[in-house]
């Protein structure tokens, strides 16, 4: 090729090779051969993408019907997420090792916490901690929960004669908050604040910083997160607040050696201990304790919000909740043992986060090699994949004709089948059916902590309190985007201090 249009032959050959060797690629990737819900070509998979920010649920639930007991992939904005369906294809993703679909690199691709917090997120023995210390402790923490979720209830939402009108999920944070961080960092750190707040922010600014950095490309990522420093800043203003505490309790390690009296009985402590033993550094400790309260606060808040309303909106179910808890209260007093016999109050709880957990897909894990699934589908290296829990919860083969209705003691009935069923249906119990809290090995360690406070705090306010809409039985919908499936942010709910007549706004 000569002369002056010879540059834009070169070009246009260039151009037209690159196209071909493309979709070349393109149809060779694995990814090709799974079944797309929305538009699956270059550039208009970008419209699925935006769907899926808008109305992932319809997307999910469309896939389910079309393609159950396979896999097909959603566009997201960086890339595709396959979604496993059916309860064989859910229990082999439980069974997969870490080494092909890994647990820890699937919710780093969710949370982007790598970049945010740093490298150090990826010394998880904060995990062993609560697994082992935590839920062995959860008899002992009892008195300590319940005193914290009294003194916050009492001062948040004073009880009063006639109704008062209450913007609950922030109120309910701010409880969470407190109660967990009784068993974290003890008192008074847990009622500080200035404390509260950062605990409080770091859960919100972990989701807005993953949402911007998953917004770019894999190669622009790390940059983008240097811009995004919300989630580094909360660590920095609770360093200096976490440090002292450890300082004093190094010193007391000086002084007395492993035991000393009054020694902290806190995940604080148990934080300390171990950290010790691995010689890692206070600033780890202080990255742990802001993961301990994401875990801690995130669920725990949307999960008790969510219940409240279904009560809310259908308080003919608070006598039969008080009777339960005044039954065993008066004969066991509060125990771990005793919230394990409150089965309507725990199926209340597993009843609301079966049709709403906060995310309508868990047990995310990224393949970090190419796996062959036991249908043939094959998931390429970097992919992302996870269950659909939405669907799983309301699948009509699993739960019957209702489904899809709040039914509140759901699980009570099926626990009084056989003594099996008694521990299956429990709310702490994961199974295909029930993913809220993961399934298998990764299934979320604090989960039994999180149960006993979350039914403490059920018990309590049902003892103590009325509660309804202003409307009655609206429920106010959930707030929805991307996979979040979260209570409405700003609803209010009426409370005002019990009384043994029908509850009724008017």
């Amino acid at each position: 090729m000569s002369g002056p249009d010879a540059p834009w032959q070169y070009l246009t050959a260039f151009l037209a090779a690159w196209v071909v060797l493309y979709f070349i690629r393109r149809r060779l990737n694995p990814l090709h051969d799974i079944p797309t819900v929305g538009p699956s070509a270059p550039i208009l998979s970008y419209i699925g993408a935006i769907r899926y920010l808008r109305d992932a649920e319809s997307m999910l639930r469309e896939g389910y019907q079309k393609y159950y007991g396979t896999v097909f992939k959603v566009p997201m904005l960086d890339g595709w997420l396959a979604v496993l369906t059916g309860p064989k294809l859910i229990d082999e993703l439980r069974k997969c090792s870490d080494d092909e679909l890994s647990a820890t690199e699937g919710t780093n691709q969710v949370l982007q916490l790598r970049y945010s917090l740093g490298p150090g997120v990826d010394d998880q023995f904060h995990v062993a901690v609560v697994r082992d210390k935590l839920t062995r402790s959860l008899q002992a923490l009892c008195p300590d929960v319940l005193d914290e979720v009294t003194a916050a209830f009492q001062e948040y939402i004073p009880p009063t004669d006639d109704w008062v009108a209450v913007r609950v999920f922030p109120i309910v944070q701010q409880i969470i908050a407190r109660a967990s961080n009784r068993v974290i960092v003890g008192l008074p750190k847990c009622r500080d604040p200035e404390y509260l707040k950062v605990a409080i922010n770091f859960t919100h600014d972990v989701f807005i910083s993953s949402f911007i950095i998953n917004l770019f490309p894999d190669v622009l990522k790390p940059f983008v997160a240097r811009m995004t420093t919300m989630v580094s800043r909360n660590k920095r203003i609770l360093t200096p607040m976490i440090v002292p505490m450890l300082q004093e309790r190094q010193a007391m390690y000086e002084k007395y050696g492993d035991d000393w009296p009054e020694k902290p009985h806190d995940m604080l402590q148990w934080l300390l201990d171990e950290a010790r033993a691995k010689g890692t550094s206070f600033d780890n400790i202080v990255q742990k304790v802001l993961l301990v309260n994401f875990g801690a606060i995130h669920t725990s808040s949307g999960t008790f919000t969510h219940a409240l309303y279904n009560l809310a909106a259908q308080p003919e179910y608070l006598q039969p909740l008080r009777e339960e808890v005044e039954a065993i209260v008066a004969e066991e007093g509060w125990t771990k043992a005793s919230l394990g016999k409150m089965r309507k109050i725990d199926s209340f709880l597993k009843e609301s986060m079966r049709l709403a957990d906060g995310s309508l897909m868990n047990m995310f894990r990224k393949a970090v090699k190419d796996v062959t699934l036991s249908d043939g589908t094959r998931i390429p290296r970097g992919t992302l994949v996870a269950a659909s829990s939405v669907t799983a919860h309301t699948d009509g083969a699993r739960y019957g004709p209702t489904s899809d209705a709040f039914d509140p003691f759901r699980f009570a009935r099926l626990r009084e089948a056989t003594a099996d069923a008694a521990v299956k249906h429990q709310l702490v119990n994961t199974s295909v059916d029930f993913l809220t809290f993961g399934h298998g090995k990764h299934a979320c360690p604090g989960r039994f902590f999180a149960a006993n406070e979350l039914k403490t705090m059920l018990a309590y306010l049902v003892l103590n309190y009325d509660v309804c809409f202003a409307e009655p039985g609206r429920r106010p919908p959930n707030f929805r985007f991307g996979a979040a499936n979260l209570p409405a942010q700003n609803a209010e709910v009426l409370f005002r201090k019990r009384r043994d007549a029908p509850v009724t706004a008017r």
